[in-house]
């Protein structure tokens, strides 16, 4: 099976199969292919807003100390091979349809037999748990894909450290109807003698995750501490000049990263939190190494400048609390000049919430239907919700036409901004590209 005929059955046949929480499934699939989850240092990544910034600080920091490190993260943004990563670097074409050969056969089996065939996610995650071990890390970063509890990835059994971002509401219906029923949920990765990491919570949200730590035997939780926290600068610089966020946290001074945004710097004081914890278990890190690793962290698509000819910023912002920090670090860099919107969103996520939050700040939006996406809202219905909130909004036949009229409302005063989801950045991206050759 070659790369592309693996991406295509998985399109076809087994991505319909939707996504199912709870962990038979994916307990078995694992027992079938040697159970490679076991032979991981894992460090479990949830929350609902950070996790990827957090995660990509942290694996740069372990890399620059000279260690490999793994990664598995979703959604992809920019080629479906970014989920599987080693130090940076995606898991081979090759390799993507040697393990998804062998997974194929390996659920079918399992169907025939009489167990539920496993999800796509199940399967990537079981082709990331035997990339990682076939590559020999040090240590693997493994997001959660949904929740927590019984999302997949949590078939990990001792992970070595649980980190959980800032939690707020996001798939309600599905992993909670509450904040605190959701982090419930996501609390659902804390394991018995692990040392959980937490970003700073509400307080309803945190008595969870104290609760959760409790239940536990011999869990050690570390909060991060905002109070410890001081920005320094946070500016976006001038081009080539790379944009810069300098803060100091506990006692780590004058740090340097190159994420834009209000809270940047939290993520990355919880990940300083997750290196000590780290250290503290007798693992060697540098500090002059983590800051390197810090200034040279990349992660697309969160606060992104792709480019100033026009100004064009992406962000996948796409629940409320996140498009709520978005708007916070709009206003801190953008005071007075016009805002073009893109936007394009998923049916699940509390859509008319993010319009509340943001739609009235916009001179115009353009709407688009996120690509290859049977969770996407049209771009005609996310229009017709917004008009209600700004009247000054069209439904784009597509992501290019989006910017190109966008571009022109811009001109040289206005910034564009296109957030809402993640699914859709990948080819803003690309259309950025080609526009700016023109």
């Amino acid at each position: 099976m070659k790369y592309e005929e693996a991406l295509e059955y998985l399109e076809i046949k087994i991505n319909p199969l939707g996504s199912i929480l709870g962990l038979d499934t994916m307990g078995e699939l694992c027992r079938r292919i040697g159970n490679p989850e076991k032979e991981l240092k894992i460090i479990h990544v949830a929350g609902t807003n950070g996790k990827g910034s957090v995660c990509a600080l942290l694996a740069e920091a372990l890399k620059t100390c000279g260690y490999r490190v793994g990664r598995y993260l979703s959604p992809s943004v920019l080629d479906y091979r970014e989920k599987i990563q080693v130090n940076g670097t995606y898991i081979p074409k090759t390799k993507v349809a040697e393990y998804l050969g062998f997974l194929f056969e390996t659920a079918e089996k399992m169907q025939e037999e009489g167990f539920s065939h496993p999800t796509a996610f199940e399967i990537e995650t079981a082709m990331a748990f035997l990339y990682l071990r076939d590559k020999k890390c040090d240590f693997c970063i493994v997001e959660v894909g949904m929740g927590g509890r019984e999302d997949a990835t949590n078939v990990i059994p001792a992970p070595l450290l649980c980190i959980l971002t800032s939690i707020s509401a996001d798939h309600l219906g599905i992993i909670g109807d509450t904040p605190e029923e959701i982090a419930y949920t996501k609390a659902g990765i804390i394991k018995d003698n692990c040392t959980v990491v937490t970003a700073p919570q509400k307080e309803s949200i945190l008595r969870v995750i104290e609760e959760e730590c409790e239940f536990g035997k011999n869990v050690k939780l570390i909060k991060t501490d905002a109070g410890q926290l001081k920005v320094l600068i946070n500016k976006l610089g001038k081009l080539p000049r790379k944009p810069v966020t300098k803060f100091s946290y506990r006692n780590y001074r004058n740090m340097e990263i190159s994420l834009l945004g209000e809270y940047q710097p939290e993520n990355a004081a919880v990940a300083l939190e997750a290196l000590d914890a780290l250290g503290a278990m007798g693992i060697k890190l540098k500090e002059e190494k983590i800051r390197e690793g810090f200034r040279n962290v990349k992660w697309p698509a969160r606060f992104e400048i792709l480019g100033k000819k026009p100004l064009v910023i992406s962000d996948g912002a796409h629940n409320p609390d996140a498009v709520e920090r978005l708007m916070k670090t709009m206003d801190f860099y953008f005071t007075n000049c016009p805002k073009i919107y893109i936007m394009g969103v998923l049916k699940d996520k509390a859509v008319s919430e993010i319009i509340d939050l943001s739609a009235d700040r916009a001179a115009y939006i353009f709407t688009v239907t996120p690509p290859n996406n049977k969770r996407g809202m049209t771009a005609y219905d996310l229009a017709t919700l917004i008009r209600d909130k700004n009247p000054n909004v069209t439904a784009a036949d597509s992501v290019e036409e989006a910017l190109e009229e966008a571009a022109l409302l811009a001109a040289e005063e206005g910034v564009i901004l296109a957030f809402g989801s993640l699914s859709y950045q990948g080819r803003l991206r690309e259309a950025y590209a080609n526009y700016s050759k023109k």
